[in-house]
């Protein structure tokens, strides 16, 4: 099976490509002038769900079971009232960072990310929340550990069962780092597993809390293996998350950047846009290139066809990146821009097509 359609989420609303005699075409547009942070349609069921922020109006929640020719609006998760990140400052939902799909076996389940760093659990399709406390009241969940990164909040933005035991959770919080939730009964065990990772903005580098990675992402069919673009550089585990070594050196090409993505069935191949450092936050040499390792980051190609090569100040957020992982063999990948083009690569990354440009900048793309 291959997927056939790309949802965009963008500053300017959703929208839905779909791959028609060879091309891409686009065929839906959805909350147009709205901010969608995150998109993905159910693989259990098909429903769509859109996160939305609408600045002055807040966070908003939809899902549609047509395809999106119409949508229902979702309660959002909320923070009990009487809770404060600090004395005098209430916890309130900023942002919704990213939506996750439960088992097979739990039909109507999906996790939330959020800002401020709250994983919530929905078991009836969105219709009621509730946040995992055991999570959120975690002992290293400290202001000196948990802190903001991309946002002025603390931020969950990656949610990964286990492939093997689809209860079984790694998340990412920036800045904190990866945490690992064992399944209690309907609940959690957490502890943070970050040994290897290198936390240069720490008094202590290799604190056990306060890492920043900007994106996990685990190998489906070796979950042994996992892979972070972290803001100190890329980082990659063969034990699950126990222990991190790191897979990039700074000053070389790739090593910053935000999203990263993983062959479902060959760990050691992964795929980066790189960027120019947390400062500034552009294309390297303003070039956009995209960087492949497949011996587990000991060596990294760099291609460039068909990418923009001259003045680009172009680069890719944490959620803008994936691969087409319904095919046996994955060849198709497809990124979106913070300047709004989007391209596809049928050739496992090696050469790049043009299918818009001029979008609105563009925060997560997702193969559906």
């Amino acid at each position: 099976m291959t997927f056939n359609q790309l949802l965009l989420g963008t500053r300017k609303g959703l929208l839905i490509y779909e791959r028609r005699d060879g091309a891409w075409k686009r065929i839906n547009e959805s909350f147009t002038g709205a901010r969608v942070s995150y998109a993905l349609r159910d693989p259990r069921d098909g429903r769509l769900y859109a996160c939305q922020d609408h600045g002055h109006w807040g966070v908003k929640l939809s899902s549609s079971t047509d395809g999106g020719a119409t949508w229902q609006e979702l309660p959002v998760p909320k923070y009990p009232a009487e809770e404060e990140l600090k004395p005098g400052k209430p916890a309130v939902l900023k942002y919704l960072w990213v939506l996750t799909p439960g088992a097979a076996d739990q039909p109507g389940r999906l996790y939330a990310g959020t800002a401020p760093g709250a994983l919530f659990v929905t078991d009836d399709h969105g219709q009621s929340w509730r946040r995992v406390d055991s999570l959120w009241k975690h002992p290293t969940h400290t202001p000196d550990s948990w802190f903001g990164g991309g946002l002025e909040e603390v931020g969950i933005h990656s949610i990964l069962p286990d492939p093997r035991n689809l209860r079984r959770l790694r998340i990412g919080i920036s800045c904190a780092g990866q945490y690992i939730g064992e399944p209690k009964g309907n609940d959690w065990d957490w502890r943070p597993s970050n040994r290897g990772l290198k936390a240069e903005f720490l008094p202590n580098p290799d604190a056990e809390v306060g890492h920043d990675p900007h994106f996990i992402a685990q190998c489906a069919g070796e979950p042994d293996k996992l892979w972070q673009q972290n803001h100190c550089g890329i980082f990659r585990s063969t034990d699950g998350g126990e222990t991190w070594t790191a897979a990039s050196q700074k000053g070389t090409l790739p090593h910053f950047g935000f999203a990263i993505a993983v062959d479902p069935a060959q760990g050691d191949t992964a795929w980066v846009v790189p960027a120019d450092s947390d400062e500034v936050r552009v294309a390297v040499d303003r070039a956009l290139c995209v960087a492949r390792t497949d011996d587990g980051g000991q060596s990294w190609q760099i291609f460039r066809q068909g990418l923009p090569q001259t003045d680009c100040y172009d680069f890719a957020f944490r959620h803008a990146l994936d691969l087409n992982a319904g095919s046996d063999s994955v060849r198709e990948l497809a990124f979106g821009t913070v300047c709004g083009s989007l391209y596809v690569s049928n050739d496992r990354g090696e050469s790049w097509q043009t299918v818009a440009n001029h979008l609105p900048p563009i925060y997560s793309v997702r193969f559906a």
